[in-house]
């Protein structure tokens, strides 16, 4: 969800209007995203790289974070939706953590759309942190070494359970994907856009879910196969 501070500097507004802004496009996305009938829905609010920018910002978005979690959660969880949090939670702070196990708490046997908000989130750790757990349940004598294989190595990362995403949205005009799902993306389309994420609404949702409409999806097939697998 990129553009925030590009957005309020256009306006010569603060940094921390733009991010403001920004949640009310998360707001309309999620509702959108139930109304389209999309099953899962990941959100990628603070990466690991973003503790680096300057402390006061750090501190503004995870009052953000947590201001939101106070105003929202009760109409998520009244519309059916479950919320989870994938991230190095321990680089939260006490108060932060807390709201957070109590939103999944509320909603965890809620049935309607998936959720995912990634706070302090990378790709990379994600990965490294699944290659520890899968070392150690071989270490332990839990599983052998043969028995490692992408299945098992997927269900110890964050969203491990969870089917691989099928499509990538960036908005902000940066085309790369900046340590976000990178195992999981192995096979999603990518969609990006010029639009600032607080400009990002309904109509631009749906036009990137018109693109993936479009798309032939192949995993390693050609056309033709599948188009004889369609007769």
């Amino acid at each position: 969800m990129d553009g925030n501070g590009r957005w309020a500097r256009q306006r010569s507004l603060p940094r921390h209007a733009g991010h403001r802004a920004g949640v009310k496009s998360v707001r309309a996305i999620v509702e959108n995203s139930a109304r389209c009938g999309v099953e899962y829905l990941t959100l990628f609010a603070f990466s690991s790289e973003n503790w680096r920018r300057p402390e006061e910002e750090v501190g503004m978005l995870m009052s953000l974070f947590l201001e939101a979690l106070r105003r929202e959660v009760k109409e998520l969880h009244k519309n059916n939706v479950r919320l989870r949090f994938i991230g190095e939670r321990v680089r939260l702070d006490d108060k932060l953590r807390e709201k957070i196990g109590d939103a999944e708490a509320l909603t965890a046997n809620n049935s309607g759309l998936r959720l995912q908000v990634a706070v302090a989130y990378g790709g990379r750790w994600d990965i490294v942190e699944a290659a520890r757990s899968v070392a150690a349940r071989a270490a332990s004598g839990e599983i052998g070494a043969g028995d490692i294989d992408e299945a098992t190595f997927a269900a110890e990362l964050q969203l491990g359970g969870m089917p691989d995403p099928d499509l990538l949205i960036r908005t902000g005009g940066e085309q790369r994907i900046s340590n976000f799902l990178l195992w999981h993306l192995a096979y999603a389309e990518l969609w990006f856009t010029d639009v600032l994420w607080p400009d990002f609404d309904a109509a631009e949702f749906d036009a990137a879910l018109a693109h993936f409409s479009r798309r032939q999806r192949r995993y390693g097939h050609t056309g033709e196969q599948l188009e004889a697998v369609k007769c």
